[in-house]
């Protein structure tokens, strides 16, 4: 389902141009999405936080088109990295080991 769902984005992107659009403008949409999931669960609107999330996904798949990637790769890379990680919880926080010294 989320593959397929990403494909939708994809073309939904491309039939827009925003595949091809500036990168930087995108990334400040990202960060006006992520306020809004915060502002969200200020609220405790968790319907407006599941609303944010995937529009941070929306808009995090076309960051990723515009600049040569895409999100299931940079989820890999980022799968990678942690996938090992070793850590404890702080404050409802997980820090990963090399940050508890």
């Amino acid at each position: 389902m989320m593959q397929e769902l990403t494909e939708k984005i994809r073309t939904w992107a491309i039939m827009r141009g925003l595949d091809e659009a500036d990168p930087n403008k995108q990334m400040l949409k990202l960060m006006e999405e992520v306020g809004e999931i915060a502002a969200a669960l200020a609220r405790g609107d968790i319907d407006e936080v599941q609303d944010g999330i995937g529009d941070v996904q929306v808009v995090l798949t076309i960051l990723s088109m515009q600049i040569g990637t895409s999100i299931e790769t940079c989820t890999a890379l980022a799968y990678d990295e942690i996938k090992d990680r070793k850590g404890t919880m702080k404050n409802g926080v997980f820090v990963k080991e090399a940050d508890l010294k």
